[in-house]
């Protein structure tokens, strides 16, 4: 009985061994697990570390090189910030038309080409028309802001994009004159004008209620006076007070310019008013030229006719000329301005000046060209008188 009870204790005690060690080997695997699943997070936790600083990096480089492009931003100075459009240049003939009182019918060329053509170009526009008592009407443009941003929604174009470099100065590549025809007839259509911050030759006519204040105060503004010299058209409307017409003997001539001298002087030239019939007929340019050159005038031929003889009987008496290549303000919008102006431009580096004409009583015009008096400098142009360009 003892014998039998002993072996049942030691039967006992043997078979506890084996559930201890199943329960280390258990807490082993337990802790190999552990430590494998921190090995696990500690590296995933590197590698986010690294993608984080890779992302920092390309982050940091990509605003230095906007950073960089922001010092050199294309500049405009339109009124509504407005997209880009080329230099364009006339390329086609314009058929003459009769010329009308109370607007200008004469027209520059509609095919326009970017700078890089080098097409010549011939422009035979029609008459000039006599000023109006009213001002045309068109819609006036917000005020002009320079900035430094890319265009915005706006649809009407700048005359030009300039990329400005802060690096070195830009030099002069070729010379402007802006003509402003038909003072006299309204002081209101001439101050804004006169408030442009560069040369102007504005010219001044005859025989209106305000031609004498009108040369007066383009004077003393700092502009340069001419005398519009009203002239005979081809269409037989009438050109205005202190005209001349075909059929005035040489005395007569010298008579109504004398007097109309003595109204707008002192002046620095003439130009014509109209006059594609006097401008093309030798004996009266004669006695007109003869004219300017006694007086000390020269004279801008305003090219209302492809059959003009000032040039050729300019040369013959040795009188100082100028003529005109564009007129801006044809269509009373702004685009279209802004179209002509740009073949001034093309022609202007083409020939070293340009001579554009635009009218007093254009609304749109004098805010147009006060803004860009900016663009033309930082693009490398002069801005002149028309005597500047024939001295």
């Amino acid at each position: 009985m003892p014998k039998r009870q002993f072996t049942r204790k030691k039967t006992t005690k043997n078979n506890t061994k084996p559930a201890a060690s199943r329960s280390r080997t258990n807490r082993s695997k337990k802790g190999l697990g552990f430590l494998r699943a921190f090995q696990l997070v500690s590296i995933l936790a590197v590698i986010s570390i690294i993608i984080s600083i890779v992302v920092i990096l390309i982050h940091s480089n990509f605003n230095k090189r906007i950073d960089v492009n922001i010092s050199h931003v294309n500049i405009e100075t339109d009124p509504d910030t407005q997209p880009d459009i080329p230099i364009q240049n006339e390329d086609t003939p314009i058929q003459t038309t009769p010329e009308t009182i109370g607007n200008s019918t004469t027209q520059n060329g509609n095919n326009v080409q970017p700078v890089a053509n080098n097409t010549a170009t011939t422009t035979v526009t029609t008459n000039e028309a006599a000023q109006p008592n009213t001002t045309p009407t068109a819609s006036r443009p917000t005020t002009a802001t320079t900035t430094t941003t890319s265009p915005s929604a706006n649809t009407n174009p700048p005359v030009q994009n300039i990329t400005v470099s802060t690096q070195r100065p830009v030099e002069t590549i070729a010379a402007l004159v802006f003509v402003i025809d038909d003072a006299g007839n309204n002081l209101s259509e001439l101050e804004p004008f006169l408030r442009i911050p560069y040369p102007l030759t504005i010219a001044v006519l005859p025989g209106l209620p305000y031609s004498a204040e009108a040369a007066r105060r383009i004077r003393a503004a700092g502009k340069e006076v001419l005398l519009h010299q009203p002239m005979e058209a081809l269409g037989g409307q009438n050109p205005g007070p202190g005209a001349i017409y075909s059929g005035m003997s040489a005395a007569e001539i010298r008579s109504v310019l004398k007097r109309n001298l003595e109204e707008i002087g002192p002046v620095a030239g003439m130009n014509n008013h109209q006059g594609s019939k006097v401008t093309a007929d030798k004996e009266m340019m004669n006695v007109i030229l003869s004219f300017c050159k006694e007086n000390g005038l020269y004279f801008l031929d305003s090219r209302t006719t492809a059959e003009t003889v000032i040039p050729s009987e300019a040369r013959r008496l040795g009188v100082k000329i100028t003529e005109r290549d564009t007129f801006i303000d044809n269509e009373q919008d702004r685009v279209s301005m802004i179209n002509y102006i740009n073949s001034g431009l093309d022609k202007a580096q083409k020939n070293g000046h340009s001579v554009m004409i635009g009218h007093t009583w254009s609304p749109l015009l004098a805010p147009l060209l006060a803004e860009q008096f900016a663009v033309f400098s930082r693009q490398g142009y002069s801005i002149k008188t028309a005597s500047d360009i024939i001295k």
